[in-house]
């Protein structure tokens, strides 16, 4: 692999007057301060420094609730108020199990017992530590069961399409599937529905291993006995502890009983390798599956008939853990009840270098470079925070707590939160607000990828889920964005197992932290642009291009079934909206640092409907069946778990086959349409007045 040396940093343009186009939300009187501060900010991120973060923090396992998770956040905490950050931190506590009892065993026709530990590799200092997390999913039911196995594929609702089809039965069994085509917390919740009494998810070859290229520690990809752990908890119908939804689960809260719980899983689930798999899949006879169902473990796949048992043991301690949230905040010197927030996560399954510790990292340097500047006199009109999440892997819970906490608070003062967790080298990934799609490609026009020395490839996503951004997004209807970079350099084989340690990362992903600098960087344009800019930097017309698109997508699901007329005329007049609001702010720009007393309330009313432009996107009652989630127009799908589904109450109604339901979710998006256009243009008309 080719690598480069730390001296590869951004290539920084001297900015020049009128040389380039206006920063969104900055008068033109404004632009050469903000340049002068961004200049010196571009050079301050050190992928040095950011690799002795990485190698301090993934010294030691740290798994949520365990001392040495509360250690990383003590020593992040520590770093933060060196750099000169009013920083803090936020305890909760959480239902964060952990398995006492793991078994796995074929009873026939062989008998074999999966041994449900990776071992140390060479050259790997950290795979020898002997506190290593034991392999597991967290919020698997308990229970010790013996039963045939039923080979399921990805164990996502097609393929139990497929064995129905084909008289195969799940009922009274134990299912095996593999990890891939859908989130993981689906599979078994999948096989409980259709009967199934335990569930194995084990990863392919075909997917993350040597079918994908050499495994490691020679080759980036999943070796034979690497297991990807994972939270299985229900997040479909909310994430966050499960023991307190829509609450935040401080000591002393009230606690739903276990029994009240929706989200566990009622049957036991176990994650193997595909060294542990193999004896098992080989034994299977039976109808042998479609070429799709087939990976790579060199046998004949067999869907089973009933000639293979195994005992599947598993037994939790559903114990309550302390979390650790870090919380560093920059004092705004205008506009300090207005804020912008960046977060990682600091929690991680075994080491976690990749995951969370590559953007956990970056984040820190973030910070670091925000305290440099305000030591040189900058300082931000708006408030800046910067935090490091704990729960995260176990079902987003640090972040989902503080949010549900400080909910009416964030609801006032909130412009956009800015979301990583891990990032590689690559392709820039962003998803997000499509609001702030323009003031991305902003920031990205201004860097350059350190490899090509061109601005970043990048195109804005939706999201769904999946990490700390849910609860500000879906649930409090705050603009937010998702940034991370990566390619496929072979992330996923070391994916929640104990080998995504500092010499896998250090080897095979961003080897000399030349994209995390970038990553930085990008961060702290974001960062400093949102707190230093007069206008709140939302722009409308790739919105509703979005929206179109989310139409056309749906119309194509039916055929002459629920009417989407009311839905595109709304479409339609945010369209017009939208153009309008670019002339007013192009009008206004050269007036927007104006300071009679009349131009500043103007100013002042246009920021408050910006600020609260997105909170208009939320349902009151939520979505069908899983009212914590309210955006109207993005949400985790509740059969995709992290995959996006945009329009969700009438995609998911009419992909079910409720046409009635899907009438009704067109019906309140419309309404929310026809809400935000007279948001845009209450907002246009504040931008007259200046």
């Amino acid at each position: 692999m080719r690598r480069f040396g730390l001296v590869a940093f951004l290539v920084v343009v001297p900015w020049v007057a009128g040389a380039e186009e206006s920063i969104r939300g900055f008068s033109p009187a404004a632009l050469e301060d903000e340049h002068k501060w961004e200049e010196q900010a571009r050079l301050m991120a050190d992928p040095s420094a950011i690799s002795g973060y990485m190698r301090h923090l993934s010294a030691k396992p740290h798994l949520a609730g365990t001392p040495n998770s509360h250690e990383v956040a003590e020593y992040a905490l520590g770093l933060m108020k060196q750099w000169g950050l009013d920083a803090h931190i936020e305890e909760f506590d959480a239902l964060l199990p952990t398995p006492t009892t793991r078994l796995l065993e074929m009873t026939a026709p062989k008998k074999f017992r999966a041994k449900l530990e990776e071992p140390p590799v060479p050259g790997d200092p950290t795979s020898y530590d002997k506190d290593e997390v034991p392999t597991y999913n967290a919020y698997s039911g308990s229970g010790d069961v013996t039963a045939p196995l039923v080979y399921a594929n990805y164990g996502m609702p097609g393929d139990y399409e497929y064995l129905a089809k084909h008289s195969i039965d799940v009922k009274g069994k134990i299912v095996i599937t593999r990890y891939g085509g859908g989130w993981r917390g689906l599979k078994p919740r999948l096989a409980a529905e259709h009967g199934a009494l335990g569930c194995l998810i084990y990863s392919d070859p075909r997917d993350d291993g040597y079918w994908r290229g050499d495994v490691y520690p020679k080759g980036a990809w999943r070796n034979a006995d690497g297991v990807q752990r994972g939270s299985v908890v229900d997040m479909t119908l909310y994430p966050g502890d499960p023991m307190t939804p829509g609450w935040a689960s401080e000591p002393g809260a009230k606690r739903l009983a276990l029994s009240e719980v929706r989200t566990l899983m009622k049957i036991p689930v176990l994650p193997i390798s595909y060294g542990d798999a193999l004896p098992l899949m080989r034994e299977l006879e039976g109808q042998v599956p479609p070429e799709e169902w087939r990976g790579a473990l060199g046998i004949t796949y067999h869907v089973g008939n009933g000639s293979v048992k195994v005992r599947l043991k598993v037994e939790m301690d559903n114990g309550i853990h302390p979390l650790y949230d870090v919380i560093a905040r920059i004092p705004g010197s205008q506009f300090g009840d207005e804020w912008v927030l960046a977060g990682n996560h600091h929690d991680a399954w075994v080491h976690g270098a990749m995951d969370p510790l590559s953007g956990a990292s970056t984040l820190l340097e973030t910070a670091r470079t925000l305290g440099q500047l305000q030591r040189k006199g900058w300082h931000p009109k708006r408030t800046i925070m910067i935090a490091l999440w704990d729960g995260e892997e176990f079902g987003l819970i640090g972040s989902t707590e503080y949010a549900e906490k400080h909910a009416d608070e964030l609801s006032r003062k909130l412009i956009a939160y800015i979301n990583s967790d891990s990032t590689g080298k690559g392709r820039l990934g962003a998803g997000g607000s499509h609001t702030l799609e323009e003031f991305v490609a902003g920031i990205v026009k201004d860097v350059k990828d350190p490899v090509t020395g061109k601005p970043p490839d990048w195109r804005m996503e939706a999201l769904g889920s999946g990490s700390d951004y849910t609860s500000f997004l879906q649930h409090l209807g705050i603009a937010s964005l998702n940034l991370g970079f990566g390619d496929d350099e072979g992330s996923g084989g070391i994916y929640h197992s104990a080998y995504d340690s500092y010499y896998w990362y250090t080897h095979f992903s961003d080897t000399n932290f030349v994209y995390c600098k970038t990553l930085s960087t990008i961060t702290v344009l974001a960062l400093m642009r949102i707190a230093g800019a007069a206008l709140i930097p939302l722009q409308f017309t790739q919105l509703t291009g979005a929206l179109e698109h989310y139409a056309d997508e749906i119309a194509k699901l039916q055929a002459g079934g629920v009417s989407l007329t009311g839905l595109r005329t709304a479409i339609g007049h945010l369209q017009r909206s939208a153009r309008e609001y670019e002339t007013s702010y192009a009008h206004a720009l050269p007036r927007l640092d104006r300071r009679s007393e009349r131009e500043q309330a103007a100013l002042a009313q246009a920021n408050e409907r910006l600020l609260q432009f997105e909170r208009h996107m939320l349902l009151e009652a939520g979505l069908p069946r899983r009212p914590w989630f309210k955006h109207a127009i993005y949400a985790p799908g509740s059969l995709t778990g992290y995959g996006v589904k945009t329009l969700p109450g009438i995609r998911e109604a009419v992909e079910a086959g409720r046409p009635e339901e899907a009438a009704e979710q067109a019906r309140l998006a419309e309404q929310v349409l026809q809400t935000l256009n007279v948001q845009i243009q209450a907002a246009i008309r504040s931008l007259n007045a200046l």
